[in-house]
């Protein structure tokens, strides 16, 4: 019998499916609480088992590698927002008596005021400063308040990699473990627990209205919002990093691109829904501070698209974040032929990333870079014909280098020496911001000061060159006189022996 066409499945039930059992289902961790959260599809936990959950993934960022000594000053960046007020809450409950494994660090908490750059009113942000020092008191860590407008009296030794202390061993580690261990117990258990609370330290006094007039022109003069979005917070890294340095925090809450100060993000692995359902089932308190992209729609910016797609694959593939994590983790870029695995190599004048300066071979960003520079620095037809006489001939232009500035359009141009200096992710952004004027006065300060180094640099390597091109010659004619002086002084001692004979 031909059975092609046939359709031998079960009929589908005319009802809608049965309801998915939920308090009738016990917890899938412990068998027997009833859950009072999902976190993934089938995973049901309840409250005590939730929190065991989302404390263990805290607890493994911090002790991978063992990152954090003890003793270590740590200092917490807090937004006010759902994950930094959720962090918060983790560090002040493991440092607690009642914790199992007590946490070692002393930690300090910074907030940055950031309502200048996205438009907030004096009252406004009045109201959100008190809400914020409401939380840091109730806290009790030493807190430290910025302002965002501090960016323009930050020094240009912000944007340079201090050498870092070697990483520990294995026994350094232990030694440091049983010396906070004798520490505690001399100092006491309550004193340890409890650090004192703190005036703030970070913040002298309020912003001058130059200062926010100043960080208001320059967000109002970028022109997308992606590229508010990285400046605003390339600023506030470089803010947070100064606290940090001054007062002497060498962790901050892993990238090393700062050298001395190393930054952690324990909260890397909770999604959101997860800090949601914490904060909301264990009270944590948390400040409404508008960014901003606040009110912004989805396509406004790359960073809105790109998180709106990432967290509609995560409403059907919960395991999308984790997994775009994990793979950003193993993209290392592999040495060229001949350099060095560990030699450190410039970095961006912004973002303090490794530059890609390798010649080997040409990347496509870096020649769509050059190409769309062309036209802008090739110089007109009537100029470029015009005759040029050069100063430094005659020696009248050499202490200002006239005739190389001249050579080298980026001595010249302010802009296109600060966009040498930039990787390409922040060279696009910059792009957005029509003129330079605006920026904080030490961003331009380093960038001078690493253009003037790299030209002395070239200079005394150029007089390196040409010393030893001078000093080839004059000595192969000193070998060449030694041995046009020695040939005939032994042509004569020979002759004389023969003359003897």
């Amino acid at each position: 019998m031909c059975e092609v066409g046939e359709d031998y499945r079960e009929p589908a039930p005319a009802g809608p499916p049965p309801p998915r059992p939920c308090r009738e289902q016990k917890c899938v961790k412990c068998k027997e609480g009833l859950p009072v959260v999902v976190i993934r599809a089938g995973d049901a936990f309840c409250r005590d088992c939730f929190k065991v959950f989302y404390v263990h993934k805290f607890r493994a960022v911090l002790g991978k590698n063992r990152l954090v000594f003890p003793g270590e000053k740590v200092l917490l960046a807090w937004s006010g927002g759902p994950s930094s007020s959720s962090m918060l809450w983790q560090v002040l409950e493991g440092l607690s008596q009642d914790s199992a494994k007590r946490l070692r660090f002393v930690p300090g908490v910074v907030f940055a005021d950031e309502g200048a750059a996205c438009g907030q009113s004096p009252e406004d942000r009045a109201k959100t400063l008190a809400e914020a020092k409401l939380v840091l008191q109730t806290v009790g860590f030493p807190w430290h308040i910025v302002a965002l407008e501090e960016v323009f009296s930050l020094p240009p030794s912000v944007l340079r990699c201090s050498a870092r202390e070697p990483v520990g061993t294995e026994g350094a580690y232990k030694a440091a473990v049983d010396s906070f261990l004798q520490q505690h117990h001399v100092l006491g258990e309550e004193k340890q627990s409890r650090p004192c609370p703190q005036h703030p330290q970070g913040r002298a006094g309020p912003p001058t209205a130059g200062q926010t007039e100043a960080l208001s022109r320059l967000f109002n003069s970028v022109k997308t919002l992606t590229a508010k979005e990285e400046l605003l917070q390339t600023l506030r890294t470089h803010l947070i990093l100064h606290v940090a340095r001054t007062h002497g925090y060498s962790k901050g809450f892993s990238d090393e691109r700062h050298g001395d100060v190393v930054v952690v993000r324990p909260m890397r692995e909770h999604t959101l829904k997860e800090v949601a359902f914490y904060n909301r089932l264990f009270a944590v308190p948390s400040v409404f501070t508008p960014a901003v992209d606040t009110k912004a729609p989805e396509k406004a910016s790359i960073h809105r698209l790109m998180e709106a797609f990432i967290l509609r694959l995560q409403a059907q593939f919960p395991s999308t974040v984790s997994t775009v994590y994990r793979t950003s983790e193993k993209l290392v870029k592999a040495p060229r032929d001949g350099c060095a695995a560990g030699t450190p190599g410039p970095r961006c004048l912004l973002c303090m990333c490794v530059l890609d300066v390798d010649t080997a071979d040409s990347a496509t960003a870096f020649g769509a870079q050059t190409s769309s520079q062309l036209p802008q620095t090739q110089p007109p037809v009537a100029e470029a014909e015009a005759p040029t006489v050069s100063c430094c001939h005659s020696g009248m232009g050499r202490a200002q280098h006239c005739c190389r500035m001249e050579a080298d359009p980026r001595a010249c141009d302010p802009r296109a020496c600060v966009t040498a200096q930039l990787c390409y992710g922040c060279r696009v952004n910059m792009k957005d911001l029509p003129s330079l004027d605006p920026l904080p006065p030490y961003i331009l300060a380093e960038a001078q000061l690493r253009s003037q180094r790299a030209e002395a640099e070239q200079e005394i390597q150029e007089r390196l060159l040409e010393a030893e091109d001078g000093a080839r010659p004059g000595a192969t004619s000193a070998e060449q006189a030694h041995e046009d002086g020695a040939r005939p002084g032994a042509t004569s001692a020979e002759q004389e022996g023969a003359d003897g004979l």
